[in-house]
């Protein structure tokens, strides 16, 4: 059974920094590529960036290109995803979720490919 799990949200203040994980299991991690999203109150979920199986190749959402940055440990079957100079509007529940074979920077951002998801994890930016 697939099991996506994420941690690491929390509070901060604007312009801090936070890491969230994300480990997963029953899957084969490296043929996998894996995504961040997040949802604001009221707001549709969006990409905030994604790594590809094979390559790693990573790709970003405009909003948090140069703040945000993704990596993989794949002994640990684990992704991470480091969050800098955070604004209010980064405020959401941040998701990870995993699409099989997925090897083009481009098309990692696109959800529908996406079909394990995890409980996702908060945070939240104080101005």
């Amino acid at each position: 059974q697939v099991a996506v799990v994420e941690s690491g949200g929390g509070l901060v203040q604007a312009g801090g920094s936070l890491r969230l994980s994300c480990t997963t299991s029953g899957l084969s991690f490296d043929a996998y590529a894996m995504g961040w999203f997040r949802q604001a109150p009221g707001k549709e979920r969006e990409v905030v960036g994604c790594i590809t199986c094979c390559k790693g190749t990573t790709s970003y959402a405009d909003t948090v290109k140069g703040r945000f940055t993704i990596s993989r440990d794949a002994a640990k079957n684990t992704i991470y995803l480091q969050l800098n100079s955070l604004k209010p509007e980064d405020t959401g529940m941040y998701y990870c979720a995993a699409a099989p074979g997925v090897s083009s920077g481009s098309w990692c951002l696109i959800q529908r490919w996406y079909d394990h998801w995890g409980q996702g994890t908060q945070v939240t930016v104080a101005s």
